[in-house]
């Protein structure tokens, strides 16, 4: 046994051994810090923000387990969610929304209500443009509210404007998910309407947006009563309509909080290509409770808490450290990537625009270079604990392993509270992740690596990177390493991170998390 220690960055531990190939993406200078929350980026950063865009549309990979393009490159989802921009922006605000968030590397906007009104956006009572524009042009018998909106009589002039914004989302390559008719506020619409009419809605919208390469279909929206078989079925109803006439387009559903998986509705399985993961819990119990469901489909994180914002049951506030275990989980969970949302992004309310470059985006930033310079889809859960053999703390608050098929009472515990350390292993061993939130000592077993590997420590807050001494160390036997607050770090629970590659032919890294 080995002593791997780290006394200087507060960070989490994390291994990993990647491919010499990628040596050079993965190291970032030492003591690198992140710009400040409103800091003003630079025309450079915006231009190798962009020199990167996806060939869409996108598809499932060969095994189903994440996106690619065209050209068949992994596609990491790194999404923001401005649900209610089609009620709250203007044009040229469109345009220096999307501009902004190409510039911090985001690829996804995740999603976009079609029409917003209801519960979310009780200011907005004819689900119109910030101008008046309104999105149909009659109404069925009994009201004149929204909800009883004729869907049958789209107004023109008001999906000119959606045409607008998924076009500058093109221009700024990012991919758009469009939820065509948000369950919080919208269901009563459906009912009225029915069934076939619903349908009908859905092929008007595939029919105008299927030609767009960049557009995909997020469902539901807090969609607590898709166990009302009724209610499931008219939104259903528009999903299959979309289908009906786009159906290489890729669909999605979120469906109830406080945690769900997409395929816990089965009667979405034939429609949906991606599994959204919502929990406000430790993000790990649901990621991998979708990621082991079938049919296989890429799971991601559709929703969690908020960057600036405190909601959902269990209570958290959407700190940078609640945020970056949310991520770090999520990638070691078995997700592919995202969507990130803020207090006041996703509702768009005005001075939105003064809290584009906060902390929270920062650190999405970081994540999001740390696993695009390594294979990431080629990462397996280290589930049942043969890689990290020791120290991985507690699983959902409770002493019991992970039961695919039973959750049980940990969805009562804050994300904030968890210790538990996620840890990940490329399937031929050329790496491992180990992503732990709080300081302790932890047992690697070496032999699962597929070679002799060195270990370099990832601080998340800023990217910095530091080797660890005394590699390269033999893929036999245990490797402890222990991680502890430094005497400067004022944080309550520092975590800590390290990695080990293959020597000469690859090389590991560590990510953590600095809590």
């Amino acid at each position: 046994m080995a002593q791997l220690k780290r006394e200087e960055l507060p960070i989490t531990i994390i291994r990993n051994l990647l491919l010499s190939c990628l040596c050079a993406a993965l190291v970032a200078p030492a003591g690198a810090q992140p710009p400040a929350a409103n800091a003003k980026r630079s025309s450079a950063h915006a231009a190798t923000a962009g020199t990167s865009t996806p060939a869409f549309p996108l598809k499932l990979s060969a095994n189903h387990r994440y996106l690619v393009d065209q050209k068949n490159k992994p596609f990491l989802i790194v999404g923001d969610s401005p649900q209610g921009l089609m009620g709250r922006l203007s044009p040229d605000e469109v345009e220096k929304y999307f501009a902004d968030r190409q510039a911090h590397g985001f690829n996804t906007a995740g999603w976009i209500d079609v029409a917003c009104a209801g519960r979310d956006f009780p200011d907005n009572t004819t689900a119109g443009t910030y101008d008046g524009i309104l999105p149909f042009t009659g109404y069925i018998a009994g009201g004149t509210d929204f909800t009883h909106y004729d869907l049958s009589k789209p107004n023109e002039a008001y999906f000119v404007r959606l045409d607008h914004v998924i076009e500058s989302a093109a221009h700024h390559g990012i991919f758009v998910f469009i939820d065509p008719v948000e369950t919080i506020g919208w269901l009563a619409t459906l009912r009225n309407n029915g069934p076939d009419a619903s349908y009908a809605y859905g092929q008007y919208l595939g029919r105008r947006y299927g030609k767009y390469a960049n557009v995909g279909w997020l469902n539901g929206n807090d969609f607590n009563r898709w166990r009302i078989p009724s209610d499931d079925a008219l939104v259903l109803a528009v999903a299959k309509g979309i289908q009906s006439v786009a159906p290489q387009q890729l669909q999605t559903v979120e469906i109830n909080y406080n945690a769900s998986s997409s395929l816990d509705d089965q009667a979405w399985a034939p429609i949906i290509s991606l599994n959204g993961t919502y929990i406000y819990a430790a993000t790990y119990i649901q990621m991998l409770h979708s990621y082991n469901q079938t049919p296989v489909m890429p799971a991601y994180l559709v929703e969690a808490h908020y960057d600036l914002e405190a909601v959902g049951t269990p209570y958290d506030y959407g700190t940078p450290d609640v945020l970056r275990r949310q991520e770090y989980w999520t990638m070691l969970s078995g997700g592919t990537g995202q969507f990130y949302g803020s207090r006041y992004t996703w509702s768009l309310t005005p001075g939105w625009d003064s809290y584009l470059d906060t902390l929270g985006v920062t650190q999405m930033e970081i994540w999001k270079k740390f696993f695009s310079s390594l294979p990431w889809q080629d990462l397996v859960p280290d589930q049942q604990h043969t890689t990290l053999t020791s120290g991985y703390g507690t699983f959902g608050g409770n002493e019991v392993h992970f039961d695919k098929n039973d959750l049980g009472t940990n969805l009562t515990l804050r994300v904030s509270q968890s210790d538990y350390a996620t840890a990940a292993r490329a399937d031929d061993g050329a790496y491992v992740v180990i992503y732990m939130p709080t300081s302790r000592t932890v047992t690697v077993d070496m032999s699962r690596m597929r070679g002799a590997a060195s270990a370099e420590w990832f601080d998340p807050t800023n990217g910095a990177r530091k080797p660890i001494a005394g590699g390269p160390f033999p893929n036999s036997g245990s490797r402890v390493a222990h991680a502890s607050r430094s005497p400067e770090d004022p944080s309550p629970t520092p975590a800590r991170a390290s990695l080990l590659h293959q020597s000469k032919t690859t090389r590991a890294k560590a990510t953590g998390s600095f809590c």
